[in-house]
């Protein structure tokens, strides 16, 4: 069965796609799961990251603190690199790993790997097809402030900062606009399950 990569930027929604998508029977691997776990004390990334970027990052319980390496990792596009360079591969092997266990377990039903950086962390050979979601902007920057307080301006940034849909959408075999009302969605969501299936 197939193994869907879903993407999309920040506030579209891809989430509440993955939790649809759950509900419908996939088995969904979320990739900022993953990034936390490979980011424990002790693992490959806690030790490359923390040789990179210095003991200063990391909280009192020996744990990678997010908020101080995301301090100079914003505003640095060379630290940003540099700590994609380490982290992307090792997420990619973690990420194969669970989809070669899930598959050798019987796992027939398609996988879904959640990643807002699937395509920049070039994780499209993990995947079959490639699943975006797309809101316009004032949705976006309504559902952020909501979901995470964040100004216009901050989401702009952010906005900004990430690929871009137009390039996205280059890799789409799917495309899930979500700019209304839930029951869109989920019916959207269902329809391209149900092509899936078939």
């Amino acid at each position: 069965m197939k193994t869907i990569g879903l993407t999309g930027g920040i506030g579209s929604g891809k989430s509440t796609v993955s939790q649809i998508l759950a509900g419908l029977g996939a088995w969904v691997i979320d990739a900022d799961k993953v990034g936390h776990e490979i980011y424990l004390p002790g693992k490959a990334a806690w030790q490359q990251v923390t040789a990179a970027f210095g003991r200063d990052i990391l909280a009192a319980d020996q744990t990678i603190d997010r908020k101080k390496l995301g301090a100079i990792v914003f505003g640095s596009e060379e630290a940003r690199k540099k700590l994609n360079a380490i982290v992307h591969p090792l997420m990619f092997k973690e990420i194969e790993r669970r989809i070669k266990e899930k598959r050798a377990e019987g796992v027939i039903q398609p996988i879904v790997v959640e990643a807002a950086v699937l395509i920049e962390a070039n994780w499209l050979p993990l995947v079959d097809e490639v699943w975006v979601v797309v809101a316009g902007r004032s949705a976006v920057i309504e559902r952020v402030a909501a979901q995470r307080g964040l100004s216009a301006h901050d989401t702009e940034a952010r906005i900004v900062s990430q690929l871009a849909d137009a390039e996205r959408l280059k890799h789409a075999s799917v495309v899930i606009p979500n700019d209304g009302a839930l029951e869109d969605l989920q019916k959207r969501v269902s329809e391209a399950w149900s092509q899936l299936q078939q």
